[in-house]
């Protein structure tokens, strides 16, 4: 039930940061409808929504997805996404070891929620022999400097766009989930 009080909160914190009265430069200028992208077997309201507007309730622009316990178990045994808007995804992640590459993303802030296991995890610093790998996401072997931080079930980090980042060491199987914010 944390978890997913935690999850509502940083989810809709992303998404009045770009309503607020003063501009913003990361910030579309006219917010746009929520676009959501649901993974099969994951369950929206949208006709709950509709019958309870015809009952008079004042209806909400955003659509509540429920994700069940069955569908997140699964997607933690490899990792992967669980839903996506078009300003924020939620994944996730899982790793048994720390072989990945150490990346940067230029839009997103990464919030992390460590549930299971321990790492280190360094943010900051040069990213080493970094090249562009997917829109909006650079690579590389390693990040020179930076601060070590020793993560474990209950963390919370939060990493800003533009960081530098590094799983360098993990005892798995290490779960955490993962909210992008754009």
């Amino acid at each position: 039930m944390i978890t997913q009080v935690w999850l509502v909160a940083i989810g809709s914190l992303a998404l009045i940061a770009c309503a607020s009265t003063t501009p913003k430069p990361d910030c579309p200028a006219t917010p746009a409808a929520p676009t959501a992208v649901v993974p099969a077997g994951i369950a929206s309201t949208t006709e709950t929504a509709t019958a309870a507007s015809k009952a008079g309730a004042k209806p909400g622009n955003a659509e509540v997805t429920y994700l069940p316990k069955d569908k997140v178990a699964t997607a933690f045994l490899k990792g992967g996404p669980l839903y996506s808007l078009e300003n924020y995804k939620v994944l996730a992640g899982h790793r048994d070891d720390a072989k990945k590459a150490a990346e940067v993303h230029t839009k997103d802030t990464d919030v992390f929620y460590i549930l299971a296991g321990s790492a280190t995890f360094v943010t900051g610093g040069e990213l080493v022999d970094g090249a562009p790998t997917d829109p909006d996401e650079i690579r590389g072997p390693s990040i020179k400097g930076g601060e070590a931080h020793k993560l474990q079930a209950g963390d919370v980090i939060i990493i800003p766009r533009g960081v530098p980042h590094h799983f360098t060491e993990v005892a798995g199987p290490f779960n955490y989930f993962v909210v992008k914010v754009r």
